[in-house]
């Protein structure tokens, strides 16, 4: 298996667990958008400001996507693989 392959079933698992918590949460619909806003605003600074340090995070559609469904750790995790 490729890294890429190893990547895609890791967000696949976590969309899942993520999914089982936001829906166990009192407050879904606030929970979700928190969630997402935080994973897209963590996206775009990354992918702004983070030439400055050497980290290149490209905005698509499986980037934009992932970071509002997984929220912030999707946006560490895919720089941790692009790093690689």
């Amino acid at each position: 298996m490729d890294t890429e392959t190893i990547f895609r079933i890791l967000c696949g698992a976590v969309a899942a667990i993520m999914l089982i918590y936001y829906l166990r949460r009192e407050k879904k619909l606030l929970s979700m958008l928190t969630g997402a806003l935080t994973g897209i605003a963590a996206l775009f600074i990354v992918n702004k400001y983070g030439g400055l340090i050497g980290i290149e995070v490209p905005l698509n559609l499986f980037d934009l996507l992932g970071s509002a469904v997984l929220g912030v750790p999707f946006v560490v995790f895919t720089v941790i693989m692009n790093n690689l």
